[in-house]
C-alpha cells in the first residue's frame, strides 16, 4: 500500500505541481506580525515552532482584507476557497457539516476542530457565528490529533481577532443588502499604556431572506443575531502576560427552506410545510490565557469556560400535513485546560513542545416528537388490517424523549523537531488520549386510544374501550470510553525556493450516542405495546411484536473513526516573494468510518453508523501572484476521490462507491486591481472579482443522486477615501441554480436550494 502511495504521490507532483496554502509570506517564527490596511496584526500559536511556510501541513491562510474583499460573513462563506474545504449551508447555524478531503458529518462530532484566539469550540453547532473583525484565518488540513486532540481528523481551523494591544481606534460598518438585509457593527480599541489594552465591540444583523413558504406566503430563511465581545490583555512584566477574552452571541433565525425533490424528473417543488420552524441559539464563552516567555522556553495556560443553550423547532415532514413536529432544546457547559511548554530558542537543532489537556462538558437535551393526526394514520395505523384500523381512534401524543450527556477527556501529548544539516528537519509526536462519556436516558410516551367494534356477529357482544390511557417508559444509561495514542512523522527538506515535506499522521474522532433515533425505538415500543394492550383488553393473546432493528437503546451508540494520512507536499516562493506556490498530495485509509444514515422505511429519525472501510486520494494546489503592487491574482483547487473499500449495510454493497455529501472538486479564482487615485474625492478604488466551483456530490451511498459541478460568480468594487470605504458586491452574480443539500423523511426526498443572486452595500470606517 505505502509503495501504492508513493507512486501515486511522484505521479501528482511531477504532472500538475499542485499547492495548498494562499496569500500570505510569513516569517518562521511562531507569532506572525502581519500588516493589513495599516492594522499590524500578532497571531500567536504556542503548538508551532515556524510559521505554516516551514510546517510539514497542508494549509490555507486568509486575512482581513481577503474577508472583508469576499464578503465572508462566517466559515460556511469560505467554501471552495480553500482546497477540499466544503460547508455548506443545510438551512440553519446549527447544521455547521463540514467536510475535508472527502471525509465528513452532518451531525454528531466534527472532522474539523475549531479555535478562536486560542479557545477551542466544544461543539460544531458553534461553528456558524457571525464574523466581526476577524484578523486571520488558518486551515490545517490533514489529521492534526497529536497537537489538538478529539475531532480534528480532517483538520484544525485557527481564528484570530484584532488584538487592542497592536491597533488602536474605532472601528464600524453599515450594510444593506437584498433580501432586506441589515448588518452593523462598532468595535472599540484602547491602548491605555504600553502594558495594558482592551477592546469592546458589538453586531446586530437581521434579514428577511430569500424563500417563502408556499403554505402561508411567509418568510422561511429570515433571521436576526446579534452579540458583544469584551477582550482585556496586560503584559504583566518579567514575560508574563494575560489575554482574556469575552463573548456573547444570540441568534433566531427560520431556516430549512427544504423544497420537495422528485428523483425520477429531478424536478424540484415549493417549500410547503404548515408547522412553524426556527432556531434559536444564545452562547457564551470565556478565555483566558496566561503565558510566560523567557529566553529558552515559553509555558501557556489556557483556560475556558462555554455555555450554549441553543433550541430547534422543525416541521420534520415538511409537507402541508400534520404528520409530526420535533422540539429539541439543549443546554451545554464546557470547561477546558491546555497547558503548554515549549522551547522558545529557534537557534537550537532540537525544539519540543510538550502539553496536557483535560476537559469536562456536559448537555443537558430535550427532543419531544409531537405525532399529529396524519403522523398517527400513516406511521402508527398505516400497517394494521383495514378492519382493526376502522374502529380504532389514537389521540394525538408525544415521544418524549430527555438525555443528559456528559464527557470528559484528558490528554498527555509531545512532539519534537530535530534539524541535521543545513537542509533537512525531522518531526515526531505522540498524544496519548484517554475519553469517557454516559448517556443517561429517560424516555416516555402516554397515548390515549379507542377501540369500538360492533357486534360482528349473532349473539357477539360489542367491544368498546374509551379513551384508554397506554404509557411507555424507556429509560436507562449507556456508557463509552477510549484511550488512544495518535503518533506523527514528518520529514522537511529545504530548498533555495522553499520546503518540501512528507508526513505520516493517525486521526482520530471520537465515539458517541445516536440520540436522534430514540423517536424510532420509542414508537416501535408504544405500536406493539398498544396492540398488545387492546388485545388483552378484548381478551384475546396478543400479536408479534412487528420486528425493527431500532428497538434498543445499544444501537444508539456508534464507535470511534480511525484514518491514517500520509502525504507530501510543498511550500515554495518566487519573484522575491511575489510568487507563492504550495502542493499537497495525500492517501487516507480510514477505517470504521462515521456516517449518517436514515433508516429504511417510515421513520422518523437518523443515526450514525460505521461504515467498514474507505479511502481517500486527492490533490490540493493554491498559488497567488503578486504582479503590482496593485493587481493580483490567486487561484486554488482540491480534488478528492473518496470511496468505500469495504460497507455492506446487510441490505447493499456500496464498496467502491463515492463517499455521499463531499465534494470531489472544489476550485476558486480571484483578481484584485487597485487604482490609484489621490484626488479630492477618491483615494483609490479596487476591483475585485472571484469564483468558486464545487461538485460533484454524491447524495447518497448508492450514489443514484448526485449535483454536478456549480459555480459561483462574484465581485466587488471598493472607493475608498481616507479612513472610509464603501463596498458595492455582488454574490452568485449567475443566479446558479444548485443545491446544497438532500435527505429524506417519512419516504418523502427533499433537497435545500442555494443561495440565489445576492448584492449589497457596506460603508464601513476605521478612526
Amino acid at each position: 500500500m505505502m509503495k501504492r502511495f508513493f507512486t501515486f504521490c511522484a505521479t501528482v507532483v511531477m504532472g500538475f505541481g499542485v499547492a495548498s496554502a494562499t496569500q500570505i509570506v510569513e516569517p518562521a517564527d511562531t507569532t506572525r506580525h502581519i500588516v493589513v490596511d495599516d492594522i499590524s496584526i500578532i497571531a500567536s500559536a504556542p503548538k508551532q515552532h515556524f510559521g505554516l511556510s516551514k510546517e510539514p501541513i497542508s494549509s490555507s491562510v486568509v486575512n482581513l482584507e481577503y474577508l472583508n474583499r469576499e464578503v465572508v460573513r462566517s466559515v460556511k462563506d469560505l467554501s471552495a476557497m480553500m482546497p477540499n474545504f466544503y460547508q455548506p449551508d443545510y438551512g440553519s447555524r446549527m447544521t455547521s457539516s463540514v467536510y475535508v478531503r472527502g471525509f465528513g458529518a452532518r451531525i454528531d462530532q466534527p472532522v474539523m476542530g475549531m479555535m478562536v484566539d486560542g479557545v477551542s469550540f466544544m461543539n460544531k453547532n458553534n461553528y456558524d457565528f457571525e464574523f466581526y473583525d476577524i484578523a486571520r484565518i488558518e486551515l490545517l488540513r490533514g489529521p492534526q490529533s497529536t497537537l489538538y486532540g478529539r475531532n480534528t481528523m480532517g483538520g484544525q481551523m485557527n481564528i484570530y481577532t484584532l488584538s487592542p494591544l497592536h491597533y488602536e481606534g474605532v472601528r464600524g460598518e453599515l450594510e444593506y443588502g437584498s433580501g432586506n438585509s441589515l448588518r452593523a457593527k462598532l468595535n472599540y480599541y484602547d491602548k491605555v499604556s504600553r502594558k495594558f489594552a482592551y477592546s469592546v465591540g458589538a453586531y446586530a444583523n437581521r434579514t428577511d431572506g430569500f424563500v417563502d413558504n408556499a403554505y402561508d406566503g411567509s418568510d422561511v430563511d429570515w433571521g436576526k443575531s446579534g452579540g458583544a465581545r469584551l477582550r482585556v490583555i496586560w503584559q504583566m512584566g518579567r514575560g508574563w502576560s494575560l489575554d482574556n477574552a469575552a463573548s456573547f452571541g444570540y441568534n433566531n433565525e427560520g431556516g430549512y427552506a427544504y423544497a420537495p425533490y422528485d428523483t425520477q424528473t429531478q424536478s424540484v417543488g415549493a417549500v410547503n410545510y404548515n408547522s412553524p420552524s426556527n432556531y434559536m441559539r444564545q452562547s457564551f464563552s470565556d478565555g483566558l490565557v496566561i503565558s510566560h516567555s523567557g529566553e529558552e522556553y515559553k509555558f501557556t495556560a489556557t483556560t475556558s469556560y462555554q455555555f450554549m443553550h441553543d433550541r430547534m423547532r422543525m416541521d420534520q415532514d415538511f409537507t402541508p400535513q400534520s404528520i409530526f413536529t420535533l422540539k429539541q432544546e439543549q443546554k451545554e457547559h464546557a470547561l477546558t485546560e491546555d497547558v503548554v511548554l515549549r522551547t522558545n530558542d529557534y537557534s537550537r537543532l532540537w525544539q519540543w513542545v510538550t502539553g496536557v489537556y483535560g476537559f469536562y462538558k456536559t448537555i443537558d437535551m430535550s427532543a419531544p416528537v409531537n405525532m399529529l393526526e396524519s403522523g398517527i394514520d400513516n406511521l402508527i395505523l398505516g400497517n394494521m388490517p383495514a378492519m382493526i384500523k376502522s374502529f380504532l381512534t389514537i389521540d394525538p401524543f408525544v415521544l418524549d424523549s430527555n438525555f443528559t450527556l456528559p464527557t470528559y477527556g484528558l490528554a498527555l501529548y509531545h512532539e519534537s523537531s530535530l534539524r541535521v544539516g543545513e537542509r533537512w528537519r525531522f518531526t515526531a509526536g505522540l498524544r496519548l488520549d484517554y475519553e469517557a462519556s454516559k448517556m443517561k436516558y429517560d424516555n416516555y410516551a402516554s397515548v390515549n386510544y379507542s377501540f369500538n367494534m360492533p357486534p360482528m356477529g349473532p349473539g357477539m357482544p360489542p367491544i368498546s374501550i374509551t379513551n384508554r390511557a397506554f404509557e411507555i417508559p424507556f429509560n436507562g444509561e449507556e456508557e463509552l470510553d477510549y484511550l488512544e495514542l495518535l503518533p506523527k512523522f514528518a520529514v522537511n527538506f529545504t530548498t533555495g525556493v522553499g520546503d518540501l515535506y512528507a508526513t505520516a499522521t493517525r486521526g482520530y474522532k471520537a465515539g458517541g450516542f445516536n440520540t436522534q433515533i430514540f423517536s424510532d425505538i420509542l414508537q416501535n415500543k408504544m405500536k406493539n405495546g398498544l396492540m398488545g394492550d387492546a388485545m388483552s383488553q378484548m381478551g384475546r393473546p396478543s400479536a408479534p411484536a412487528e420486528p425493527s432493528p431500532y428497538d434498543a437503546a445499544s444501537v444508539t451508540t456508534y464507535k470511534p473513526e480511525y484514518s491514517w494520512n500520509y502525504e507530501l507536499g510543498g511550500h515554495l516562493r518566487f519573484a522575491e516573494g511575489r510568487v507563492n506556490v504550495d502542493f499537497a498530495a495525500f492517501w487516507i485509509e480510514c477505517r470504521d468510518q462515521q456516517l449518517t444514515v436514515f433508516p429504511e422505511g417510515q421513520t422518523t429519525g437518523r443515526m450514525m453508523s460505521n461504515a467498514g472501510r474507505s479511502r481517500s486520494r486527492g490533490v490540493e494546489l493554491s498559488a497567488a501572484w503578486e504582479i503590482t503592487d496593485n493587481l493580483s491574482l490567486s487561484a486554488n483547487y482540491g480534488f478528492t476521490q473518496a470511496k468505500f473499500e469495504e460497507f455492506n449495510d446487510g441490505v447493499t454493497d456500496y464498496s467502491g462507491n463515492y463517499l455521499p455529501y463531499a465534494p470531489q472538486h472544489t476550485s476558486s479564482a480571484a483578481v484584485s486591481y487597485r487604482i490609484p487615485l489621490n484626488c479630492a474625492a477618491l483615494d483609490d478604488i479596487t476591483l475585485n472579482a472571484s469564483w468558486q466551483g464545487a461538485g460533484k456530490i454524491y447524495w447518497n451511498e448508492a450514489n443514484t443522486l448526485h449535483q454536478n459541478f456549480y459555480s459561483l460568480l462574484n465581485a466587488s468594487v471598493q472607493l475608498r477615501k481616507g479612513n472610509y470605504s464603501l463596498l458595492l458586491w455582488g454574490r452568485n452574480l449567475t443566479n446558479t441554480d444548485y443545491y446544497t443539500f438532500y435527505f429524506k423523511s417519512v419516504g418523502n426526498s427533499f433537497v435545500n436550494v442555494g443561495k440565489p443572486c445576492r448584492w449589497g452595500a457596506t460603508f464601513s470606517f476605521s478612526l
